[in-house]
């Protein structure tokens, strides 16, 4: 945090179908918020919800004079959402979590006093509780994966962070349309400190995130990030020459020796081997394809279908435009 850094905070967080939780989430984050010592400002963005999210958004705003929210035009996706809100907030720092209050507002005023210490990210570290065992098996599974093949440490990682405002702003000229939030922050670097903090359980609906939308997201995440699934392509096509040498040599001898194998099976079995690898081998080399195709397109990331600004939020002190 540099000297004479204005004061206010920014608290992003994305709704999608969560009409219930809303004025739940609201409450309790300004009751965290309300022990900061610098002015704040929650953005609420709805991902294009399609229950009654919108409306309990517009009626808290209308109610509290510290809350924006944004509408984007249909369902984008999470990440995109993160986006929106970053591209949209103003204060000098900004904390995204989410918005099931699996987050704990309460963490919030030790986030701002790390980063009144000079921290440019403070970044939420899970800890034991609130996901069941199966999904922390497989989160550590696709983290030991993403870690192998990129590089980056994202063990018990989470979107709840704090990021500076010199953060939000470099974040902010990366092209790329496919974001991983919890990545791309780690990649960016900068001075960081992770705080560790409980899993709360959901107060009310269930986690919108299916298996589906975890494989995407795992699949964008690892090709987004590296190509060394690429390089195992290669790998495979070394090591299954040297299989195949091994077997035409000793199918040579086999033969010479008048007691070669007779039928078809092994030529079966290798043309099926053969196959599937070369199948599997395409279809990796089509994941990377529709990447870049996606990016080449340069869509923009979101629309911003609504807004509503509270017209008693201050925000001459920020000394951002």
């Amino acid at each position: 945090m540099q000297s004479g850094a204005p004061t206010l905070i920014s608290v992003v967080i994305p709704f999608y179908n969560e009409a219930d939780q809303v004025e739940i989430t609201l409450e309790a984050t300004e009751e965290a918020l309300a022990s900061v010592d610098f002015s704040y400002e929650i953005l609420a963005v709805d991902d294009g919800s399609e229950d009654g999210t919108w409306d309990r958004l517009t009626a808290g705003g209308q109610s509290r004079q510290r809350v924006r929210a944004l509408r984007l035009s249909r369902n984008f996706g999470k990440e995109a959402a993160i986006c929106a809100g970053l591209d949209q907030a103003r204060g000098q720092a900004v904390i995204v979590m989410d918005g099931d209050l699996q987050h704990p507002p309460r963490y919030i005023p030790e986030m701002v006093r790390l980063w009144r210490e000079g921290f440019e990210i403070v970044e939420g570290v899970k800890t034991a509780g609130g996901s069941p065992l199966k999904n922390r098996l497989a989160s550590n599974i696709f983290y030991a994966i993403f870690k192998k093949m990129s590089g980056i440490s994202l063990k018990n990682a989470s979107d709840y962070k704090l990021l500076d405002r010199k953060v939000v702003d470099y974040w902010k000229t990366l092209p790329e349309k496919d974001t991983f939030f919890r990545a791309l922050s780690a990649w960016m670097g900068f001075r960081r400190l992770s705080l560790p903090f409980v899993v709360e359980e959901r107060k009310s609906g269930n986690s919108k995130w299916g298996f589906r939308k975890l494989l995407k997201l795992s699949i964008s995440a690892l090709t987004g990030f590296s190509s060394r699934p690429l390089l195992l392509i290669s790998s495979m096509g070394t090591f299954f020459l040297l299989v195949f040498m091994g077997l035409s040599i000793q199918t040579l001898v086999m033969y010479f020796r008048g007691r070669a194998a007779t039928g078809f099976t092994t030529v079966i079995l290798l043309q099926l081997l053969i196959g599937s690898i070369i199948l599997i081998s395409l279809g990796l080399i089509g994941i990377y394809i529709d990447s870049v195709f996606r990016e080449v397109k340069a869509r923009p990331r979101y629309f911003i279908s609504d807004t509503m600004e509270p017209p008693g939020l201050q925000l001459e002190d920020t000394g951002h435009d």
